[in-house]
């Protein structure tokens, strides 16, 4: 393994008895993990940082964890980054953020909070002197205390994004509006510390956009500037929103409206790397219950790095990074094809990638089911309907009960094939379309033997079909 220390054995452990673990994305040895914090390459090393609670498997008591990678695919666990102050501006959680580098110096921001209901929440900012290994606290913290008066409300005010232009520093921070919808605030600084609040970036509708905009993302991407934001409706998370546009005189006008996430992918974070890619992380949520994660011991996934790109309608293009291929093994290959019937497949597993193309009629469908039970009743099923310019991805328990159905627009141009890129590890399914729609699912399996490849199709053709078993990064 290409790592900068060992890992812990814990994970081996974990692999040997539970098969819902992942075994190519990245996850802590134990405990609970959500959003990606704080990602930058430094020095050539990737950092990630992330959401942790270090005494358990359910949210709470949060610090920032920390990991580093030479590859963004191998990664060694590195010691706790940043943990509450008791009886201060942070004292009930370190809440999200990100990382720059200033001058030569690492230097995160994140939001700290205060009360139970974590309802004050500030913005502050560390630096570090010895590699990104350990964090010294701005001793002026919190850089950033109040929320606009234009918002009407002082809770949710969270997860500063910050970038550098010609004259100065720039942060978005995600917020809400009362009764508006939510919002994502702009400020600036020239010295990182003290910042200038200067209106907001934008607001959306409560009604079709939430409540709360979360884990704002705004950056240049060729020629256009992309904001990305985790929507969430005040009871419940929304999908991951994405707006493209101009940026002139500090102000965006948003040309083009997307989803960039329809499933358990949330609260992504990217950042630009030494070769120029602007890369998006995003924390995979599980859909089992507490109890569950309780006994497991661990909770949470990082999304494999995807590149972002944009095609010329400005819609949000995405592909997993090609380092990914360096874990690729036994290959299975069929097509071209008709498909007329489903086909059971000379392949099986939990750890997979699966590349696609198909030229489905206007009536047909195509697409998978993927760790199947023998008997075929337990299974995830990812079916492509031609007339209806959508894509299902449906979960199903071994006595073939629905448990979970997504249903999301992908309309095709007319003569516009389907190209499907799926990730299987364990329990999670990352699923890209096109590399435009992205649907990522849970599946927990009752037997490890339910992990049979099904080819489903009718009325359709394969051009090509790639599979390849992938190695594990604990190992």
């Amino acid at each position: 393994m290409v790592a900068d220390q060992p890992i812990s054995p814990r994970h081996h452990q974990n692999l040997v008895t539970d098969f819902h673990r992942p075994h190519y994305h990245f996850l802590p040895p134990t405990h609970w993990m959500n959003d990606p914090n704080g990602v930058i390459q430094w020095q050539g090393t990737y950092h990630l940082f992330y959401q942790h609670n270090p005494d358990g498997p359910l949210w709470g008591n949060m610090h920032w964890g920390h990991a580093s990678s030479q590859d963004l695919i191998h990664w060694a666990d590195l010691p706790i980054a940043i943990a509450p102050t008791p009886n201060g501006y942070d004292a009930a959680g370190i809440f999200s953020g990100c990382a720059v580098n200033h001058n030569g110096t690492p230097t995160i921001f994140y939001t700290g909070t205060q009360g139970e209901k974590h309802d004050i929440q500030v913005q502050c900012m560390a630096t570090s002197s010895d590699n990104l290994l350990t964090w010294d606290k701005y001793p002026g913290n919190p850089v950033i205390s109040n929320v606009p008066a234009e918002s009407g409300q002082t809770a949710d005010f969270r997860d500063p994004f910050v970038w550098q232009e010609a004259d100065a520093w720039y942060m978005v921070v995600g917020s809400r509006i009362k009764d508006v919808g939510g919002a994502v605030f702009l400020y600036r600084s020239h010295n990182l510390i003290d910042w200038d609040y200067l209106h907001p970036l934008l607001v959306g509708d409560i009604r079709r956009n939430g409540m709360i905009w979360e884990c704002p993302n705004f950056f240049k991407l060729g020629e256009n500037w992309v904001l990305i934001i985790s929507s969430h409706f005040g009871s419940m998370t929304g999908d991951v929103i994405y707006f493209v546009g101009t940026y002139v005189d500090h102000h965006f006008t948003p040309l083009h409206e997307g989803i960039l996430e329809y499933g358990r992918l949330y609260a992504p974070l990217t950042t630009l790397d030494e070769q120029a890619r602007r890369l998006l992380f995003g924390w995979v949520r599980e859909s089992r219950s507490n109890e569950a994660q309780q006994a497991a011991g661990w909770s949470g996934v990082q999304s494999i790095p995807r590149v972002l790109a944009l095609d010329r309608q400005y819609r949000l293009l995405m592909t997993p990074i090609a380092e990914l291929e360096m874990l690729r093994g036994h290959h299975h290959h069929e097509g071209p094809m008709d498909v007329t019937h489903t086909i059971p497949l000379a392949v099986s597993g939990l750890a997979l990638e699966i590349a696609a193309e198909f030229m489905p009629q206007p009536d047909g469908s195509c697409g998978f089911s993927l760790a199947c039970a023998p008997n075929n009743a337990e299974r995830i099923d990812i079916v492509y309907e031609a007339d209806q310019q959508r894509l299902i991805v449906g979960t199903i328990s071994a006595d073939d009960t629905v448990l979970h159905i997504d249903a999301v627009p992908h309309p095709l141009a007319d003569d516009e094939s389907l190209q499907l890129r799926i990730l299987l590890d364990g329990s999670v399914v990352e699923i890209i379309a096109n590399q435009r729609t992205s649907i990522t699912g849970r599946v927990y399996s009752s037997d490890v033997m339910s992990n049979g490849v099904r080819l489903l199709g009718a009325k359709t053709h394969l051009h090509s079909l790639d599979i390849w078993m992938m190695s594990s990064i604990w190992q």
